[in-house]
């Protein structure tokens, strides 16, 4: 898989830090990595954008970004108000595909959710997969209301036969609800595709090396981790049924 699309089931539910560990995993394992950003809203000029964050953690990665617009809106929105140029899909896959000859891997990582508009023709991150040709992983949250969204995006995927490699949930709490508990055996059917990783919650402020270290026991073996979805499920029930115990 020399191109993976990052989305999320929405915002703020772990895509950058996701896309991290992905390049983690791969600059591990010697792999040539880089990462694109095709719009990046809600952020100044002089201010660390997603890819920055991604090149802090992870150090020796490639990063690009396409364009930048300072108000926290979906990309083609954020563009027109700002009198600016949209990014249209064909932008980015010509971005991509030139890095694609330079690196092993290209982690292209969207903005919101998988049909956010990024430009006023109604182009999509979905659109960029289907001309990549390449696998879409969902990034989504732990909690209540996640399986309605992700069964959402899996829908979209594959109305548009486009490839969704699996779901991982992008901020693990370190005290998980009923919810995020029971959302690990329903996401993957909610999805439609298997469950390959958990990211804990707050690692985004780890060190470089201690973020590199640790990334690979986050994603599962397809992702190029150590980390098991039956095991992580079974610890996760077992530690709710010793609570369930002591309140009863």
């Amino acid at each position: 898989m020399a191109v993976i699309v990052v989305t999320g089931t929405g915002t703020e539910v772990g895509k950058t830090v996701v896309t991290a560990a992905l390049a983690a995993v791969a600059r591990a394992q010697g792999l040539g990595v880089a990462v694109v950003k095709p719009a990046q809203t809600g952020v100044g000029r002089r201010e660390a954008g997603d890819v920055d964050e991604v090149r802090r953690l992870v150090g020796d990665v490639a990063v690009v970004e396409l364009a930048r617009y300072p108000e926290p809106l979906a990309p083609a929105t954020a563009a027109r108000r700002a009198g600016m140029d949209a990014v249209r899909p064909q932008e980015v896959v010509e971005a991509v595909e030139k890095l694609a000859g330079e690196h092993d891997l290209v982690l292209v990582e969207g903005a919101g959710g998988l049909l956010v508009r990024l430009d006023e023709d109604g182009g999509t991150l979905a659109d960029v997969a289907r001309l990549l040709g390449a696998p879409v992983l969902v990034v989504a949250a732990a909690g209540l209301g996640t399986l309605n969204a992700t069964a959402l995006t899996g829908e979209a995927l594959r109305a548009r036969e486009l490839e969704q490699l699996g779901v991982v949930v992008g901020s693990w709490p370190g005290e998980p609800d009923l919810a995020a508990r029971c959302n690990l055996a329903d996401l993957p059917e909610a999805a439609g595709a298997p469950l390959l990783g958990a990211v804990p919650a707050g690692v985004g402020t780890l060190a470089t090396a201690e973020f590199r270290a640790r990334a690979g026991s986050w994603l599962a073996p397809l992702l190029g981790g150590s980390w098991d979805a039956d095991v992580f499920t079974a610890d996760t029930f077992t530690a709710d049924t010793f609570t369930a115990a002591a309140v009863r």
